[in-house]
């Protein structure tokens, strides 16, 4: 049975803090696999929700990107996808508005596409905040409240 939430859920979700490891830069270190480069890795938030970060870029095409905030409950073996920030690679359609688009993309966990029986995050907007990988990534972290380490704050200070 998939796994379903409310939107106010998700909300909560992604506005809930969660803290990057402090050896969180080795863990974005991409590994090759089968055309393309990828990285898994858990976090977790205050609440006591355990998330997965989930990194993956073609080794051809650099606009071929997903970087993936998902969540990883309790007692399943499903993950649930929360946001997912896709590079300008293809065509993207959102199903119920009859919406296309070729952009940069962030998908969005909705309880409308779960009550129409389609995946939780096949709803996406175009966007123009980010242009590669490392600034999808960087958007993740700030629009879904990751909190980084005391030292990686020196650090991006200058301190």
């Amino acid at each position: 049975m998939p796994i379903r939430y409310t939107d106010r859920e998700i909300n909560a979700f992604i506005r809930e803090p969660k803290h990057l490891p402090s050896d969180f830069r080795k863990r974005l270190k991409l590994r090759d696999k089968r055309g393309h480069r990828e990285k898994e890795f858990s976090v977790s938030g205050n609440e006591h929700n355990e998330f997965r970060i989930i990194l993956r870029q073609n080794k051809r095409n650099s606009l071929d990107f997903s970087v993936i905030l998902a969540l990883d409950p309790p007692d399943t073996n499903q993950l649930f996808r929360l946001r997912r920030y896709n590079g300008k690679s293809h065509e993207h359609t959102n199903p119920i508005e009859k919406q296309k688009f070729y952009d940069f993309h962030v998908h969005m966990a909705t309880e409308r596409y779960q009550d129409r029986g389609g995946r939780e995050d096949a709803y996406a907007e175009p966007s123009d905040r980010f242009n590669d990988f490392d600034t999808a990534l960087a958007y993740l972290f700030k629009d879904c409240n990751f909190r980084h380490p005391p030292q990686d704050q020196q650090e991006l200070f200058g301190l």
